[in-house]
């Protein structure tokens, strides 16, 4: 199977060559989606010569993992894997997401801190553990199935999500959003594996308490509007 990792990066410049490098010894096919950073991602990226695509402007997370999945797509890639830029994710869970998907028992794997307590081994603070079983239980309220970490990045697709997300893709908290949406809303099977997530190697996460608790009341939003418009239409 053709696996493609998909790596968005704003303003990585502190970490983007240890992710990279991490991820050419393992020997997996790459696309840096460089949203319109501001510092010297691009500059790192052009010396390295890494396999890249440079947005205009920063469109965000949504549009730039939409890019990848789009890249994904055109060039048939059979599994496109979310990779974080800044060394969270783990290269050696790579296998374990994708065993699922190879024997035909998902169509979405999630990389899961949140499915036992021995694979949260990054510690999060209160505010943000309590806004992601929030959204745990909204999802599990409106499609009648639970996710235990309906915000991670680290996700495993397959053709046909690569297809479906490449064609329409959340532009805002595109995991909890796309997630409800795969649940609720087609026979797509999604399925989590436990993972471990590292610590940031460089640079400040833009996710904060007060961050945390204005994106789940918006995730809540959006689900109440994607159901209305379903039932409506």
């Amino acid at each position: 199977m053709k696996v493609l990792l998909i790596v968005p990066a704003y303003n990585e410049e502190g970490s983007i060559e240890k992710t990279i490098e991490s991820i050419s010894k393992a020997n997996y096919d790459y696309i840096i989606i460089n949203d319109g950073s501001s510092d010297h991602t691009h500059a790192i990226i052009e010396k390295n010569n890494y396999n890249h695509i440079d947005l205009i402007f920063n469109l965000g997370i949504g549009g730039a993992v939409q890019t990848g999945y789009k890249y994904a797509f055109e060039n048939n890639y059979d599994i496109a894997i979310q990779f974080d830029a800044d060394g969270q994710h783990d290269v050696s869970y790579i296998d374990k997401l994708i065993d699922p998907i190879k024997n035909n028992k998902a169509d979405l794997v999630i990389g899961s801190c949140f499915i036992n307590k021995s694979s949260n081994n990054l510690r999060s603070s209160k505010i943000r553990r309590l806004g992601i079983h929030f959204l745990s239980n909204v999802i599990k309220l409106f499609s009648g199935k639970r996710i235990h970490d309906p915000t991670s990045g680290f996700r495993a697709a397959n053709a046909k999500v690569i297809a479906k997300f490449a064609n329409n893709y959340p532009q805002e908290y595109p995991e909890p959003v796309s997630n409800f949406e795969i649940l609720r809303y087609s026979n797509l099977r999604i399925k989590e594996v436990p993972v471990k997530m590292n610590k940031r190697t460089a640079g400040k996460s833009s996710i904060h308490s007060w961050k945390t608790l204005y994106a789940a009341l918006n995730v809540l939003l959006s689900i109440i509007i994607i159901s209305i418009r379903r039932k409506s239409s």
